[in-house]
């Protein structure tokens, strides 16, 4: 297939863009400045410019742009980033699928999205069909998944990757805390963590590639659904030290401001869609998923 990707260099972009071309596609990646490699193609979505000849020779495009959300303190210049950095972004891509003729639009669209659409859901499970939740970051999805809208209306498949927590990410920034033997709970720990691995989400992406029958919001998470309590005792074991600690809620607040929040929600975000289509998780567990990511973060530290 010849596939056309935004955010093709970020933290699940890159690896992706390499996956897809190890399995034979034809992958072109959109950067906002000027293009320096024959599979780079530049764009301006800050102004809504995509050269509509890019989309038309996709098969399928693929959108993982925007802003770190535990990038920086949530000001509200930076809230505004966040939502900026998603809606711009899928409404230029979505608008120019939608302005091409009809035999000449891309099959599908696969857009990025986060779990967080939920928000607080307690102890209940939550599927793909359950209503946003009413935080700021659900709000931010929200607007982030109408964004699309457009190449949907046109007739083209678009699917919704509501993506977990990577724990790679979180073993990048704990390691040296749990490593020494300071690793702990977030507030009372019983909040449920919506969990992800790059390998999962990888395999995952690529699964709904082929799977046509698919379409709308999917949650990339995992099957197994952790705690946080959980998440923190695996990845002590992980590192073979102790995770005894809490960390009181109001600390958090100090050093994450209004980010904390989001760490004590709980919500446990079940993936209904991708079990019904028989996906396999290559990380089906929160141990197997630690104890790989600790591995890779050590290796690259040797």
């Amino acid at each position: 297939m010849r596939i056309l990707i935004s955010g093709g260099s970020g933290f699940l972009g890159a690896p992706l863009v390499e996956r897809l071309r190890g399995s034979g596609h034809d992958v072109t990646r959109l950067v906002r400045r000027p293009a320096q490699a024959a599979d780079e193609a530049t764009w301006q979505p800050a102004q809504g410019q995509l050269d509509p000849h890019l989309v038309a020779a996709a098969d399928v495009v693929i959108n993982l742009s925007g802003a770190n959300v535990g990038g920086k303190r949530w000001t509200a210049r930076y809230k505004s980033e966040l939502r900026s950095s998603r809606v711009d972004t899928t409404g230029t891509i979505a608008r120019a699928i939608r302005n091409l003729p009809e035999g000449d639009r891309p099959h599908t669209l696969l857009q990025a999205s986060a779990v967080g659409w939920y928000g607080d859901t307690g102890d209940d499970p939550v599927t793909e069909e359950a209503p946003a939740g009413n935080t700021f970051l659900a709000d931010l999805c929200r607007v982030w998944e109408a964004a699309a809208r457009p190449a949907e209306d046109a007739g083209v498949r678009v699917v919704l990757l509501r993506t977990g927590i990577a724990v790679e990410t979180l073993v990048e920034r704990l390691l040296p805390v749990f490593k020494l033997g300071a690793g702990g709970k977030l507030g009372g720990g019983k909040q449920w963590m919506p969990w992800t691995s790059a390998p999962n989400w990888l395999a995952a992406a690529e699964f709904l590639l082929e799977r046509e029958d698919i379409a709308g919001p999917v949650n990339v998470t995992a099957a197994e659904q952790a705690t946080n309590a959980h998440f923190t005792k695996a990845f002590g074991e992980a590192v073979h030290r102790p995770a005894l600690l809490t960390v009181p809620s109001p600390a958090l607040y100090v050093v994450l401001g209004e980010l904390a929040g989001e760490s004590l929600r709980s919500s446990r975000v079940v993936p209904a869609v991708l079990d019904r289509a028989g996906f396999s998780w290559p990380h089906p567990t929160i141990e197997a998923a630690l104890q790989a990511a600790v591995g890779r973060e050590a290796a690259a530290s040797a």
